[in-house]
């Protein structure tokens, strides 16, 4: 009995989706309806997975220029650090290496060209902690000498800069600490004049932004003690638990440090990012939604296509209960059909783009995507949630069909 309750309605379900009704224009709708479902999934994964792809490549930049975790001074801008800290520091489970840094606005003044940027002055261990290094598209990193500074292919090209240029020195200008009145613009300003040694490239706003030089020049020219330092950039072991280190970290410097992470040091982006994400899901969705609306109708459709054979089978005995799931099965058979078709097809397609590069951003950057078990497990479970739903609204219109 309790076996034949439910084969029953599934049995006579498939028969009513994938056999060909004898009204043609039902058999139209059915067919526009599934591929709605199915073109829903479709754009729903690839989309999902297009993101997922540029938010990975918006972040890789990040990863690239920022370190594990930066700690700042809580307050003002200098950071004092005893070689007793320092020692302590390392000693911190989980941390690998760390690098002082002494980050400030400067004024560059290239043959009668200028630019403000923030000089970076870094120690020998910057990287071991940073591998922009490895974005260094003319010249070389930094030596040992003073007056060398490494600067972004944004301040390159503003200011038309050249690499071992020794006829052209880059001045770098600071407004000198101090109080009273400035009588003499000279006076103003500590001015350094540095030979560009190498050029690096990482994104457009990282380009424009930084010079980097060692930091005893920039700690020279900023007038700053042997002991300070604008922030320290730390690598950590990636299997280490990040909150534990951050609190040990508090500890070494008597919780007077902002601990800040890479999702943190870069907010406003990761921020972006989810909204951004959120948006489409829910634009794609409402597609879904829309798609779904044609089930329903064509559902209907049956219903009121096989009023006599409902009538025949209640008379055999089938219950009210049980002919209503028969469209219910129909509905949910047709969107999970279509919608698992469309996240197939898309998986293969988002499949080849990374194997081929089909869709390509620039001529050498294909457009990245990604395929993510979290994006096909959101996409199926949207559909049954979805398809389900419509089901269940059409089949209990199999009411008013049984009134007779």
């Amino acid at each position: 009995g309790k076996n034949l309750n439910l084969n029953f309605p599934f049995y006579i379900a498939k028969r009513y989706l994938f056999t060909k009704s004898s009204n043609n224009a039902i058999n139209i709708i059915t067919v526009i309806a599934a591929i709605g479902v199915f073109a829903g999934a479709f754009s729903l994964f690839i989309v999902l997975s297009g993101f997922s792809g540029l938010k990975d490549f918006s972040l890789s930049f990040t990863n690239e220029f920022d370190p594990d975790l930066k700690i700042y001074p809580e307050l003002g801008k200098i950071l004092s650090i005893s070689e007793n800290q320092k020692t302590e520091l390392l000693k911190v489970n989980g941390v690998q290496a760390f690098s002082e840094v002494v980050e400030e606005r400067v004024f560059l003044d290239y043959k009668f060209k200028n630019h403000t940027a923030f000089i970076k002055g870094v120690d020998a261990n910057y990287r071991k902690v940073n591998t922009v290094d490895s974005s260094i598209v003319f010249g070389t990193w930094l030596t040992q000498s003073e007056f060398q500074v490494v600067a972004g292919n944004g301040i390159s090209r503003l200011l038309s800069l050249s690499t071992f240029d020794y006829n052209n020195l880059l001045d770098i200008m600071v407004p000198r600490p101090g109080k009273g009145q400035i009588t003499n613009a000279a006076q103003a300003f500590n001015r350094e004049s540095v030979i560009v040694t190498g050029i690096y490239s990482v994104n457009e706003e990282l380009d424009n932004k930084y010079i980097f030089s060692n930091i005893q020049f920039a700690r020279d020219l900023l007038q700053m003690d042997p002991d300070e330092v604008s922030a320290l950039e730390v690598k950590v072991d990636p299997t280490a638990d990040i909150e534990l280190i951050r609190s040990e970290i508090n500890r070494v410097f008597n919780d007077e440090v902002l601990v800040k992470d890479r999702a943190q040091l870069n907010e406003t982006l990761y921020k972006m990012l989810n909204t951004e994400n959120l948006a489409v899901y829910l634009i794609f969705t409402l597609v879904l939604i829309i798609a779904l609306f044609n089930v329903v109708g064509s559902i209907i459709m049956v219903i009121l296509d096989k009023r006599e054979n409902i009538k025949t089978l209640h008379n055999l005995g089938a219950t009210k209960r049980s002919i209503r799931n028969i469209f219910f099965l129909q509905g949910t058979l047709m969107t999970l059909v279509g919608g698992v078709l469309g996240l197939f097809c898309g998986l293969i397609l988002i499949y080849l783009q990374l194997q081929y590069n089909f869709v390509m951003i620039t001529p050498s950057l294909a457009y990245p995507v990604k395929i993510k078990a979290e994006n096909i497990i959101l996409v199926f479970l949207t559909i049954s949630i979805l398809g389900i739903s419509a089901s269940y609204i059409a089949a209990s219109r199999s009411k008013s069909a049984l009134n007779f």
